[in-house]
């Protein structure tokens, strides 16, 4: 069982709460200080909005200045946007984003000291060889090529009596470094209730970005569409990966949380694979299409992109849709199942996590009176997820 640590305060402790069965609160239901800190926050948002929305600009520019000038790139994006959208239009995931079928060869190095010291426990830092091959056929010889992304890695936070139930954590786009997630999500206060912690590198961050890359993440969205999608199936793969390791390493419990685009990923294992105790998306995107529509500067080199290449934005949401969870039925049950979402969020607003929440049956949603990065209210959503999980992680 958890042991009852001491919860730290990174932030304000200012109340936030569960929604209601209608969802959402109102505005006029909030108090006047959870309506200062939403609408400032969410101005503070629209600034760190635009920053990364002009690097997810920097990273489509090439592709979509190459599909402008050649029209072979154009026809072979449109043709894999198709392909995207049928295989999403059958709805079922074990098509869309098959299981690994090889048991991965882990090699593992301790963490370097200071990973040491704020967990105060047994950190290794843990790599193997990816097995991903790409659902389309036509985007797998470009996918051999990258060489880093095809290593993944991640890090974990192990006690020394054998395994544990264990929390994974992905981390966001930009947001890979294991310091940071680990101090913001206060994995060393999880880690000392008894959990051991798992903290997973999405492609194409950290040590998986391509040499070149101007910044952790770029290969992300600089691929073009098809390169997008099938980035997040290889996400989903290679965290499928690391849960058979861990399943042969003995641990029998493990939960998931995620944040932004982590979140996004969390969500769609859960639509994937029926082996998680438990998953909690935390300020999650829901519906990127949706969301580039809105990310100033990114958006108008969509809607660019979109015009030279006569895509119509139903035919990119209908390609979109091939990893939304919102596409698949949940394989987690009802009950296991809890949102995070801010109200001054202006990244991931908070009525993409009401669409999830209303996918997924009502779920338990709880939000707090911040933004994207600013958790007001942190310390008691924590305690939120560690009574949520504790019944199906110890009981």
């Amino acid at each position: 069982m958890p042991s009852n640590a001491d919860m730290p305060m990174p932030v304000p402790d200012v109340a936030g709460a569960d929604a209601g069965y209608e969802g959402l609160p109102d505005r006029s239901d909030l108090t006047t200080m959870q309506k200062l800190i939403v609408d400032t926050s969410a101005v503070a948002d629209i600034g760190l909005r635009t920053a990364i929305a002009s690097l997810v600009g920097a990273s489509m520019l090439p592709t979509v200045a190459k599909s402008i000038v050649r029209r072979s790139d154009l026809h072979r994006e449109r043709g894999n946007l198709e392909f995207y959208a049928e295989l999403a239009a059958r709805q079922d995931p074990a098509l869309s984003f098959p299981a690994p079928t090889v048991l991965p060869t882990v090699s593992t190095r301790p963490a370097n000291p200071v990973a040491q010291y704020i967990a105060h426990g047994n950190v290794q830092n843990m790599r193997f060889d990816s097995s991903f091959e790409p659902v389309n056929p036509k985007m797998r010889k470009q996918w051999k090529r990258l060489e880093r992304n095809n290593v993944v890695w991640a890090q974990h936070w192990r006690h020394g009596d054998g395994p544990r139930p264990t929390l994974c954590v992905i981390h966001g786009f930009l947001g890979s470094p294991y310091l940071f997630n680990g101090l913001f999500f206060s994995l060393p206060w999880f880690y000392r209730t008894g959990y051991d912690v798992l903290l997973y590198t999405l492609p194409f961050h950290g040590r998986r970005a391509e040499k070149g890359s101007p910044f952790s993440g770029y290969g992300f969205f600089s691929q073009g569409m098809a390169g997008f999608a099938e980035t997040m199936a290889q996400a989903v793969h290679d965290f499928r990966s690391v849960m058979d390791w861990l399943r042969d390493t003995g641990v029998e419990r493990i939960a998931l949380t995620g944040m932004s685009l982590g979140g996004y990923t969390s969500a769609l294992v859960a639509s994937a694979d029926d082996r998680l105790e438990a998953v909690i998306p935390n300020v999650p995107v829901v519906t990127p299409e949706r969301t580039f529509d809105e990310w100033w500067p990114a958006n108008k080199l969509i809607e660019l992109g979109r015009t030279f290449g006569t895509i119509s934005r139903e035919d990119s949401a209908a390609a979109s849709a091939y990893h939304c969870a919102l596409n698949y039925a949940p394989l987690v049950p009802r009950d296991r199942r809890l949102i995070i979402t801010g109200l001054g969020d202006r990244l991931a607003p908070p009525e993409q996590s009401e669409a999830l929440w209303e996918h997924w049956d009502r779920c338990a949603l709880h939000w707090f009176p911040g933004n994207h990065i600013l958790h007001v209210s942190q310390p008691e959503y924590l305690r939120r997820i560690n009574r949520f999980l504790r019944p199906f992680m110890w009981d």
